[in-house]
């Protein structure tokens, strides 16, 4: 019991702390967002290519950026940090469930949560940097979101399961969370 209650709290505290390493930083693209260190990688420079769909369903705190959004600015700026040219590199993300309330305008997005929507700044960023960014139609119909209410840029499609299969024929692989 020793044992599991002391790896349980050794794998917490690297969570936690993994968020502000010393050796993590952003950058070289996006330098607001995408924190990461580098490693050491012989598969992947000049010649690297992807094409990556992220599915994100779970949603931040409210007030909270979301990290998994956070997550394509570090694939971003690793890869690029790793030798991979920015064309090389075509990200989507796909939102379905309750992170749909992060990519709410501040408007609406202060109605729900009584503040300001600090996913608003990311999503700017990653859409500058050729991210697609979409959200599940279904889950927009479940949580009566209308495209109006969205931050500008933000695609509605059919479902997230249409938005997946789509990109799965553009070559998109799917990045697991």
């Amino acid at each position: 019991m020793r044992r599991i209650i002391f790896i349980s709290l050794l794998l917490f505290s690297v969570q936690a702390a993994a968020v502000d390493l010393p050796n993590f930083a952003s950058g070289p693209l996006i330098n607001e967002y995408g924190k990461h260190t580098a490693a050491p990688s012989t598969s992947v420079g000049e010649s690297s290519k992807f094409k990556i769909a992220f599915d994100v369903a779970k949603g931040a705190e409210a007030g909270e950026v979301n990290r998994q959004f956070d997550s394509l600015a570090r694939f971003i700026n690793m890869h690029v940090a790793a030798g991979v040219p920015k064309e090389n590199i075509e990200l989507a993300l796909i939102v379905h469930g309750r992170a749909s309330m992060d990519l709410l305008d501040n408007v609406t997005y202060q109605k729900v949560h009584s503040k300001d929507n600090p996913n608003i700044e990311l999503l700017n960023i990653l859409m500058k940097n050729q991210v697609q960014v979409l959200l599940c139609g279904q889950t927009a119909g479940a949580y009566e979101i209308r495209p109006e209410q969205l931050v500008e840029g933000v695609i509605v499609e059919l479902s997230a399961m249409t938005a997946h299969a789509l990109l799965q024929q553009q070559g998109y692989t799917v990045n697991p969370f």
